[in-house]
């Protein structure tokens, strides 16, 4: 199965062969026993359609690249049921300890009350699931759901002073219907 980037980069070899072959189209033409002038005012109606036909692939692959695009519309509302006000401190996180469970969206609200930080979320094995800016006075919403009961981890992405690499806090999502990992 192809993801997006790999559609991406099949349109962009497209494009580069495309390309080639103009060149090759141009060059073959002015190599030819012809007079300058059809050669040039073809030259020129290639490069007027080559343009038009570049300005419409990156309008197409702006729209295809950034419709499945992952952020939430910060001001509208997530619809999820559990909702998670997040504030980061230097050097700590402040999260509610009320119950998390595995396969239902939790919307994290996320914000600093100091300086510029990185919400980060782990599993056990260190991988990051998701992420999004701690700043102070703006709220982001990240909405993520966890698909298995575990310990998540959560740490900061953007360095935030001495004891930054000290900066964590663990997420306890248990199975549905609440019970503990």
């Amino acid at each position: 199965m192809m993801t997006i980037q790999d559609e991406v980069g099949v349109l962009t070899l497209a494009g580069i062969a495309g390309v080639a072959l103009v060149f090759l189209y141009v060059i073959h033409g002015a190599t030819r026993k012809a007079d300058a002038a059809r050669v040039e005012a073809r030259a020129g109606a290639i490069r007027k359609w080559f343009f038009l036909g570049l300005l419409v692939l990156g309008a197409g692959v702006t729209a295809a690249t950034l419709a499945p695009f992952p952020i939430p519309d910060q001001q509208a509302s997530a619809g999820t049921r559990h909702v998670v006000d997040v504030v980061g401190h230097q050097w700590g996180w402040r999260l509610p300890p009320g119950p998390i469970e595995a396969g239902i969206p939790v919307e994290f609200r996320v914000t600093s009350a100091d300086v510029n930080h990185g919400f980060g979320l782990y599993d056990s094995s260190g991988r990051l699931l998701a992420q999004t800016q701690a700043m102070p006075g703006v709220t982001n919403r990240l909405v993520y759901t966890f698909a298995r009961p575990g310990r998540y981890r959560v740490l900061c992405l953007e360095y935030c002073g001495l004891v930054h690499y000290g900066m964590s806090a663990e997420i306890v999502v248990s199975a549905a219907g609440g019970a503990r990992p």
